[in-house]
């Protein structure tokens, strides 16, 4: 496609990204680890099945895998955000290692039980659970700008890749050799990822402002979604979806075992035919999106996903089972990664991690839950009737975007140029706060309402960036003077919330800046709130306060 200037832009493909040297040999390892955690799976759930052959208990396989994401992924986000995210993932992965090689002494020493089924999965989900924001938010420091939704795919896919090959694998290898060799493996698996990011020269991003506080970080992260009603309508659509719609990878051994009568090679295989699926709606995401908007997108994969798992539910025939499978995989993978994709691009990059995290807590959560919910439904009613049930749940979820849409992808960029630095004259510090911010506008009495209008995302964005108690007041005196206030914790928070505001939300700024009237500007005055720490003075010095020095940079 020629530019302005006459040149061909380069068209992007879903391979595009694998020309980036760094982005192709995390992507690669990370595939091998993606084989592991697939196979270990396969060894647990079959493992659980031969000790207890009870429904719950098999789903609770699950359950202890996802609840850690759900747990710890808001605080894995905070801490990707906030620090280095390469010594994150090294410091994850070795997590997920210890666990996978614990779980593989403790079968080799014949001391296997439920219980220590269950703490290995819970470890190494905790383990993957501070990997996965860490990993997904670097991604746009693998691979330019314009090839980041080519890249999430392929991410999405390399699990995908896995899902399909490796439980097959794993059944082989579980019949072939026992549950041990599944463990072992999974613990191998995991070397190659750590050694890529031993390498990865990470250039550090710079700051003229030091990290949040963990727990702050987390606060400013939860705020964020709350007051971004796109993210906010996505994260419900997730969750709803996990769900619904998690039966059919929760129930999977029994659907293998007392179903269709088969042993872990079957059960592998029907894990290779849903991630089957899932690649293939991976590689077709391009084409989706072409063709029908997110939401259409998202409702017709849910009646996939939906009518696949009734019919599972129903059949007892193996090749109808796979054939079903594929379906679900690919509509599962469709909406997953449609969310997945919506959330990224539409998140500015000092929160990336940290919404990334809301997603996987929302997944996980739901992942989790329903795990355990349809499990005593299949151990109370039997496992086709729960498998029905879920999929008339998931095609029910599409109600859900009567009032929580999916919504365009808006890509929120960062500023070019840092606003002009407040000029401060007292000795402040970063902890010096609160801070209470009013900005004066003077509006003609005939745009009052319009005015009004145009201030009302303000209070979104302000909340979002980290103020609090937004208002805006009319002064009834002088009708054609209007105040705009909000607080700030600390003199540092106040600085990171100017410089979390990315093109659009000075855009929606400005539309309201352009009402005022008069020779001077608007008048933006900042007050340090209780400042007993900044009256300072020597009886035979007069108080003029302290210039504070700052930094170059603008925020």
């Amino acid at each position: 496609m020629a530019d302005g200037g006459g040149e061909v832009e380069e068209r992007i493909g879903p391979f595009t990204p694998l020309r980036n040297g760094l982005f192709r040999r995390i992507w690669t390892a990370s595939l091998f680890s993606n084989f592991g955690q697939l196979i270990q799976g396969v060894g647990a759930a079959w493992a659980m099945t031969q000790l207890t052959g009870r429904a719950d208990m098999v789903a609770l396989v699950q359950t202890a895998t996802f609840a850690p994401l759900m747990l710890f992924s808001l605080f894995a986000g905070a801490v990707a955000d906030s620090y280095d995210r390469r010594k994150i993932a090294l410091v994850a992965l070795s997590i997920a290692f210890l666990g996978a090689l614990a779980i593989s002494l403790i079968t080799l020493m014949g001391w296997l039980t439920p219980a220590w089924i269950l703490v290995s999965c819970f470890v190494v989900g905790t383990g993957m659970a501070l990997f996965g924001p860490a990993w997904q938010s670097s991604v746009g420091e693998q691979v330019p700008a314009r090839e980041l939704p080519q890249a999430i795919a392929l991410n999405s896919i390399s699990y995908n890749i896995a899902r399909s090959f490796g439980p097959a694998i794993g059944g082989v290898l579980v019949a072939a050799a026992g549950v041990l060799a599944a463990f072992m493996f999974n613990a191998l698996a995991y070397v190659p990822l750590i050694v890529v990011m031993i390498f990865w020269r990470r250039r550090p991003e710079t700051s003229r402002l030091p990290p949040e506080a963990l727990g702050r970080a987390i606060i400013s992260g939860t705020r964020y979604v709350i007051h971004s009603p796109p993210i906010r309508a996505v994260l419900v659509r997730t969750t709803t979806i996990a769900l619904a719609g998690v039966a059919v990878s929760a129930l999977m051994p029994l659907v293998a075992h007392d179903m269709l009568g088969g042993n872990a090679s079957l059960y592998g295989l029907l894990l290779g035919c849903f991630g089957g699926g899932a690649v293939i709606g991976a590689l077709s995401l391009s084409a989706i999106k072409e063709r029908a908007s997110d939401e259409r997108a998202v409702a017709l994969s849910c009646v996939l996903v939906g009518l696949c798992t009734v019919g599972i539910g129903l059949s007892h025939t193996t090749l109808l089972t796979c054939l079903l499978l594929v379906g679900a995989g690919a509509g599962w993978m469709t909406a997953m990664a449609l969310c997945n994709i919506n959330i990224q691009m539409s998140s500015p990059r000092w929160v990336t991690g940290r919404a990334l995290a809301a997603c996987v807590t929302s997944v996980c959560g739901g992942t989790a839950i329903g795990s355990w919910v349809w499990g005593q439904v299949a151990a109370v009613q039997g496992t086709g009737f729960a498998l029905v049930a879920s999929g008339v749940a998931v095609i029910l979820t599409i109600a859900a975007g009567i009032w929580w849409r999916m919504p365009a992808i808006e890509e929120q960029r960062d500023r070019d140029e840092p606003l002009t630095e407040p000029q401060t004259n007292l000795d402040l510090n970063g902890r010096s706060g609160p801070i209470a911010v009013s900005i004066e506008y003077r509006v003609p009495l005939d745009q009052a309402r319009a005015f009004y209008t145009a201030m009302l995302p303000l209070e979104q964005i302000r909340h979002r960036t980290g103020g609090y108690n937004w208002s805006l007041a009319r002064d009834v005196g002088d009708p054609e003077l209007w105040t705009e206030r909000y607080h700030t914790p600390t003199w540092h928070d106040y600085l990171r919330q100017r410089s979390r505001l990315t093109v659009a939300d000075l855009e929606a700024w400005q539309k309201a800046i352009d009402f005022h009237v008069g020779d001077a500007p608007i008048s933006v005055r900042r007050k340090l709130e209780r400042p007993y720490g900044s009256v300072r003075w020597r009886e035979d010095v007069p108080d003029r306060g302290v210039i504070m020095p700052l930094p170059q940079q603008g925020g």
